[in-house]
């Protein structure tokens, strides 16, 4: 496959028409729908479920989904490459990307970066946000310079550091619910209440050692993949979210947070792969985060 035919075939999937792809790519029709049909051949699949007369729109079959994927995964690690290459020497400029959950301590990486763009401002940083099997996936791929995760690291595979801040689990909830007078949440407190948990705390983990109890016993009234998604929902009354402190602001809404007790915190470290060859200016903000975790 050819680079310049997966920027083809993703025109086609984003424009959802081979003519309005066509436009865009300054081709003819009968020229893009030639090399899409080479390209079927090549992987004796079919991609596209062309329209009927009536209606050209074009859909994706399930292996055009999954080309899709590959394909953008491809083509942002190319320009991500051509960027590193094309460098300049005598000047640290380029692109870093980083992969997170959601937590209070991007803001460390966020004062690295503060410090580097001030001594390099021709570099430019670009966060992901997912869980970490999302954060894991895309660094294996090489499509993430870092990652911050939680919990314990599979020293094996990645390199870590350590960042000092803990997450604190709490429970957000409307400031007019029963719970929100106490200072601590207790499991006793959450037995019998509408609970909205994270996607990946639905399928076990800390939140549920803590619990003591199969997730069976728990009343899930909804899962979240995005807290700020989660707070809505608390806000309408649909339950008590779990999760971590400092997300959501609190302090000027109608929610507050209360934190677990006995306390749950989360370790937190940002991880890089194991004998991974870094850019200049992924090396550079890697220099100024260890001078800024040493000083501390």
């Amino acid at each position: 496959m050819e680079l310049r035919v997966l920027h083809y075939f993703l025109a086609i999937a984003q424009e959802q028409s081979i003519v309005r792809a066509a436009e865009s790519l300054h081709l003819s029709q009968p020229t893009l729908s030639t090399q899409i049909k080479n390209m079927e051949k090549e992987l004796g699949k079919q991609l596209l479920i062309r329209g009927t007369k009536g209606s050209r729109k074009i859909t994706l079959t399930e292996e055009g989904m999954i080309l899709r994927k590959r394909a953008e995964e491809i083509l942002d690690l190319v320009k991500k490459t051509e960027c590193e290459i094309t460098s300049a020497d005598d000047i640290i400029m380029g692109d870093i990307y980083i992969g997170t959950g959601e937590t209070d301590g991007v803001r460390l990486i966020a004062k690295t970066a503060g410090k580097l763009q001030k001594i390099c401002p021709g570099i430019h940083f670009h966060i992901s946000s997912g869980n970490a099997t999302f954060v894991m996936e895309k660094l294996d791929k090489g499509l993430l310079d870092f990652g911050v995760v939680f919990g314990t690291v599979d020293l094996t595979k990645y390199n870590a550091l350590k960042l000092p801040d803990k997450d604190v689990w709490g429970v957000l909830m409307r400031r007019d619910s029963p719970l929100a007078s106490k200072k601590e949440i207790t499991p006793g407190d959450l037995r019998d209440k509408p609970l909205i948990l994270s996607q990946q705390e639905h399928l076990g983990g800390n939140f549920t050692q803590w619990f003591q109890c199969q997730m069976t016993d728990l009343n899930i009234a909804a899962t979240y993949n995005l807290i700020y998604n989660a707070s809505l929902l608390v806000d309408e009354g649909l339950g008590y979210a779990v999760g971590l402190d400092k997300i959501i602001n609190t302090s000027c809404s109608s929610l507050c947070f209360r934190p677990l007790a006995p306390k749950l915190e989360e370790e937190m470290s940002i991880i890089w792969k194991k004998h991974q060859i870094f850019s200049r200016p992924a090396e550079k903000f890697l220099s100024l985060l260890k001078e800024y975790l040493n000083g501390i």
